[in-house]
């Protein structure tokens, strides 16, 4: 039996769902961010972090210096 990569499983993964997704929408190029960190969430507590984040980052949009309209 081979061992694979987490790294080579979700690469894997990103590479089906994009081919899925640009399928579906009949278009072509990429689907995921570039240049982002990604990690595993060792726990609940971690897991409560990134909800947490990814529900209240939105409202600081206002405040970022990349928003054009700031």
């Amino acid at each position: 039996m081979q061992r694979v990569s987490l790294g080579a499983i979700v690469g894997a993964f990103k590479s089906l769902v994009t081919r899925e997704v640009n399928a579906m929408l009949g278009r072509t190029g990429p689907l995921w961010q570039r240049n982002y960190y990604e990690r595993v969430v060792r726990s609940e507590a971690e897991l409560d972090a990134m909800r947490k984040y990814i529900d209240e980052n939105p409202l600081r949009w206002a405040l970022d210096s990349e928003n054009p309209e700031r």
